[in-house]
């Protein structure tokens, strides 16, 4: 019997968004998340006496250049290695694009795949043979999976691959392959990176993505961690281990039944208890404002002092373990008619001018490709999680309906808060 863990995706010394230009931010769990995940992930490694990890991508984040995040690596590995403890890695997209993953020199214990072919390492005295591929550039599109050795007799075969599988929303579409060209390989366990959610995609055998370390921002919510695989004969067993130190939770709150402030704050209070119950963690919260309440127009005409109140009832759920990543306002109106009055007719004109069916089809096709043009020049800007993107009709939709509510709430008599 024997032990091994499973990661991924550490993106070390990436930036966790959203929190810090808060006052009360967490800043230096911010500033340090992703190395104390790592040190988590250490830790639980000795603890269990595993005898070796394999680290599926993206240790690094991209073209970072401060050598402290490799030297910081390598720290870390040479703890490990003081605990006879080998690790294997292979290089993901966001590696192959780091200067430091090209120039530092790794500590011995540590095996980093090549890059021009797939190739297997053997574990002898433990029956094992790990086989992987690192990413020689940024954009891999080509099927890296169905290049990869065929299992070798007596051995647990274990594959190491960066990949978006058959595509997963908001992920690159990097060495795409199928579910079953993996099974076909006739491996033990697939050892799987890039996808920052945990999937367990099969278990016979295991297919995994264990996701990131450490969320770093809303789009990466709940527990984040590692697989810890125990392998005895030919039972495997695996289990998902949190190494995160701050946590993403989106609340949607529901204010269709909440017609005063006072409710208001008790509602989105109790929410947020009700989210993140029982929760050990520091916690990041968006919430969502939602439902037709008679606190639209209100909303929408205050909403720096309803950002107040939400940070107040944020407060009141988990005092100073609670920080309020952004407050998003979905709501509408009580009643369609609410904004009905002597001026109808101007209203209902602004309405029907504000949406698609008044463009002609060329017309917002123009309009999308100039704006991608625009987003190519501003690429640094728009990688960032609240940035406005506009890749089609969906989305210049949504914009334009939040524009309309905007401009309902500016003009609305509805709204009875006090």
């Amino acid at each position: 019997m024997f032990k091994f863990i499973h990661c991924a995706d550490l993106h070390l010394d990436s930036p966790l968004k959203g929190l810090q230009l808060e006052d009360d931010a967490p800043l230096e769990e911010i500033r340090t998340a992703t190395r104390k995940a790592l040190e988590n992930l250490v830790d639980v490694s000795i603890e269990e006496s595993v005898k070796f990890i394999v680290i599926a991508g993206d240790i690094y984040d991209g073209d970072w250049q401060d050598y402290s995040t490799g030297l910081f690596f390598n720290s870390m590995m040479a703890r490990l290695r003081d605990h006879g403890i080998k690790v294997f890695i292979i290089k993901g997209n966001h590696d192959a694009a780091s200067q430091i993953s090209k120039r530092l020199v790794l500590p011995d214990n540590v095996v980093e795949f090549r890059t021009d072919k797939p190739e297997t390492y053997k574990i002898e005295d433990l029956h094992v043979a790990i086989h992987g591929w690192s990413y020689k550039e940024r954009e891999v599109w080509s099927n890296m999976a169905i290049q990869y050795p065929d299992a070798l007799p007596g051995y647990f075969n274990i594959g190491l691959l960066h990949t978006s599988l058959e595509g997963q929303a908001g992920h690159e579409r990097y060495a795409p392959c199928k579910r079953s060209e993996l099974i076909e390989k006739g491996y033990d366990y697939w050892a799987l990176g890039h996808i920052h959610k945990r999937q367990v995609v099969s278990e016979k055998p295991y297919i995994i993505f264990p996701g990131n370390i450490q969320g770093r921002h809303i789009r990466e919510t709940g527990e984040k961690g590692c697989t810890l695989v125990t392998v005895d004969g030919r039972d495997v067993t695996v289990e998902h281990r949190n190494l995160d130190v701050l946590r993403w939770y989106l609340c949607q709150v529901d204010l269709s039944d909440v017609t005063t402030d006072v409710d208001f704050t008790a509602k989105v209070s109790d929410v947020i208890s009700e989210t993140i119950e029982n929760e050990p963690h520091p916690v990041a919260v968006r919430v969502v404002l939602h439902g037709r309440t008679d606190l639209h127009s209100r909303l929408l005409q205050e909403r720096e002092r309803y950002v107040s109140e939400v940070k107040n009832a944020a407060q009141i759920s988990g005092g100073n373990q609670i920080w309020i990543e952004k407050v998003k306002f979905k709501t509408e109106p009580p009643y369609e008619e609410n904004w009905q009055g002597e001026h109808k007719d101007a209203i209902s004109e602004m309405i029907n001018a504000i949406g698609l069916d008044e463009l002609e089809d060329d017309f917002i096709d123009s309009y999308i490709q100039d704006i991608k043009a625009i987003q190519n020049r501003l690429s640094s800007y728009i990688k960032q999680e609240d940035a406005i993107r506009i890749e089609g009709k969906g989305d210049i939709d949504s914009i334009l309906n939040d524009a309309k509510e905007l401009l309902l709430g500016m003009v609305s008599k509805g709204g009875s808060a006090r």
